[in-house]
């Protein structure tokens, strides 16, 4: 990590003869701080954290690392307090986009961190890591349900994570009235913050304010943990910020003030600098002063307008597509160049998938240095436009650690490009089909992991979204392994929303072979309990070690649940299992899976389980009942699952229908 040290004065008081460090800064012109990122000091001695752009973030440090440690009782943190000023600016044009947070942290090296959620304080590999030694105050402007915020306007105290350990909404009691009256974190005003630390009880006291008011006698908030195990020998201060993908917030930090042993210093609010003003439409525009101005404007305009209509026209040949849904949705959009920059030409060193709607290159972002996976919807695609606009309303909005981020799109031309988190392990079936040792056969544990982190997916796209989700293409090279093998679900293509409540309207049969529920077949309605038997077979897809369907140019194709069912029906259910497994398998989580798959593949509909369910026998909250399906010989049973030949179908309905063979 790059850092810039400005060494312009000094501005910072320590007292030694205590042993009590403390300092105090009244704006941040002619100081020692070391920033990182987008941070910056302005002119006036405002610190900036970052500048509105998208997907950036910025730290700013208190140069010399502290010791908190109090070696006279046992290497226990003592007490210390902080205070800042800070204020949250956005353009008017979109909503305030995550937050910013004041941390101790042992290291300055936060090259690995995230921007957007993450804060710039961690990533997802290694969130909620007690290695971190992290403590944060968080001031958070996004709901993020993956780490179960309360809300888009809160504060939490953070411990190793970014799920914080408590959160409230932003309060103070109002001197005048008495009454505790709310606060919004982004609402272009200065707001002062104090944080406290008592080493003797352990509580962690939080207050804030509007600036100018003093500190609230009683805390909005008191958290009792021990910091002792947190805070190690060499720690730093400072302030991260980060923006997500729609930019147009910018964070500052006007003063603060800290203390080892005893209270943090009074700021002196009368020297702060000034937040930047959003400036207002003047209603004068015809005064005295502005007649010339708008007469010399237009002359210019009028001399000018053939040439900018003549541009205009010339670089429209090149330039990317813009239509009335991506104002509505609006995620960031990438340059064409950033992109072709970052896949190095989308070289084919680059390639890591291939398939029917494009094809997938691994990229490293020129600016945040940031891998993605950036996928090329494929030119010959008849459903490319329609599939890339169902992608990106549907994904670019979601938010779950088992579900693959979207990071933003690009258009130009007949371009149509998708960016997306990098997932370093690539997608489950190469793992369970895989005959490379850089691939190693995946054990239960991980399968299991596996498992429960799509089903929890699948019950954030069912139930806990705004919307309902049906992902309509579930299937083993659609889940994507992050650095720590856990599953995420990808590839939203054929997704399709709908309001709770209210009935999907889709009759267009989309899919995989080997995974389409009988009743979509017949009507061509998904619903969530299509994603469910197609889940189902995943179940059976991860125990096994096997294809849904095998053989399928032969007169009788192995068909996976119709296997499993015959097991089941010969009291043999374990020798259905992954015989890649030896012994180190669960044999109850391994009845289980293979019980469940078989449920939620049953060829009634109305017989499955929904998603909330699944978990709570997953979680073991709920025992499996006994499941008895249906006799495979019986035209209503297993053998209804849809087999597709060629024959039967036509020569078309693979493109017509959106099915798929495999991507």
């Amino acid at each position: 990590m790059k850092c810039l040290l400005l060494t312009l004065g000094l501005a910072l008081i320590v007292s030694y003869g205590t042993g009590t460090d403390q300092f105090t800064y009244a704006g941040f012109s002619n100081v020692n701080l070391t920033l990182d990122g987008t941070a910056s000091i302005k002119p006036n001695g405002l610190l900036q954290l970052t500048n509105g752009m998208g997907q950036v973030k910025g730290h700013v440090f208190y140069p010399a690392p502290l010791d908190f440690q109090n070696k006279s009782a046992n290497n226990t943190v003592q007490s210390f307090s902080a205070t800042f000023v800070f204020g949250i600016i956005t353009d008017g044009s979109s909503p305030s986009n995550d937050g910013m947070a004041f941390f101790i942290a042992p290291s300055m090296n936060f090259s690995d961190a995230f921007p957007a959620q993450f804060l710039g304080l961690l990533n997802p590999q290694n969130n909620g890591d007690p290695k971190n030694h992290l403590f944060a105050v968080e001031l958070d402007t996004v709901s993020n349900v993956e780490f179960e915020d309360i809300n888009d306007n809160h504060v939490g105290i953070n411990i190793n994570s970014l799920r914080s350990n408590i959160s409230f909404a932003p309060k103070f009691y109002d001197s005048k009235s008495g009454n505790l009256e709310d606060l919004s974190l982004s609402s272009h005003e200065p707001m002062q913050v104090w944080v406290d630390y008592d080493g003797d009880t352990n509580n962690i006291d939080v207050a804030i304010a509007p600036l100018g008011m003093a500190k609230p006698m009683y805390p909005l908030t008191t958290i009792t943990y021990n910091l002792s195990a947190v805070l190690t020998e060499t720690t730093y201060l400072g302030f991260s910020a980060a923006s997500s993908n729609f930019g147009g917030t910018q964070h500052y930090v006007l003063g603060w003030s800290f203390r080892m042993g005893g209270p943090a210093p009074a700021i002196d609010i009368a020297t702060l600098p000034q937040l930047p003003q959003i400036v207002a439409k003047s209603h004068s525009i015809f005064s005295k002063q502005s007649v010339s101005f708008i007469a010399l404007v237009i002359t210019i305009f009028v001399l000018t307008v053939g040439t900018i209509v003549y541009l205009v026209r010339r670089r429209f040949v090149n330039a990317d597509l813009l239509e009335d849904w991506e104002i509505e949705f609006g995620p960031h959009r990438f340059s064409f160049k950033d992109l072709f920059q970052a896949t190095e030409g989308f070289k084919d060193k680059h390639l890591i998938g291939r398939g029917g709607f494009g094809q997938v290159y691994k990229g490293i972002l020129p600016t945040s240095k940031t891998e993605v996976a950036v996928k090329r919807v494929s030119h010959e695609s008849r459903q490319g436009m329609r599939e890339f606009i169902a992608e990106v309303v549907s994904i670019g909005r979601l938010r779950h650690r088992n579900i693959v981020q979207l990071l933003g799109y690009c258009r130009r031309k007949r371009e149509l490009i998708l960016v997306y988190e990098y997932m370093p392990n690539g997608s489950l079936d190469n793992y369970l089909y895989t005959t490379s040792d850089d691939r190693p056969c995946v054990g239960w544990h991980e399968r299991f992991q596996i498992i429960k982190g799509i089903a929890s997916g699948l019950l954030y796209l069912h139930e806990s979204w705004e919307q309902i989700v049906i992902h309509r293409d579930i299937k083993s090279s659609n889940v994507l392994l992050d650095r720590d093998m856990n599953g995420r679900l990808g590839d939203f293509g054929l997704a399709r929303l709908y309001n709770h409540g209210t009935d999907p309207q889709t009759t267009r049969m989309a899919g995989t072979f080997g995974y389409i529920a009988p009743e979509l077949a017949r009507t061509g309605k998904a619903t969530p309990l299509t994603d469910v038997f197609a889940f189902g077979i995943l179940l059976l897809e991860l125990t096994c070690g096997r294809r849904p369907i095998e053989g399928r140019a032969q007169d009788t194709p192995f068909i996976l649940v119709d296997w499993v069912s015959e097991h089941w029906h010969n009291g043999s259910l374990m020798e259905a299992m992954d015989t890649r497994l030896q012994s180190e398998y669960n044999t109850d989580e391994v009845c289980l899976s293979l019980k469940l798959g078989l449920w939620c593949s049953h060829p009634l509909p109305n017989a499955r389980p929904n998603m909330q369910q699944v978990m709570l026998y997953l979680e073991g909250d709920l025992p499996v009942p006994e499941f008895i399906p249906m006799d495979v010989e019986s035209k209503e049973g297993f053998d209804a699952h849809i087999i597709f030949h060629q024959s039967d179908i036509g020569t078309d309905i693979g493109t017509m229908s959106g099915l798929s063979g495999g991507r």
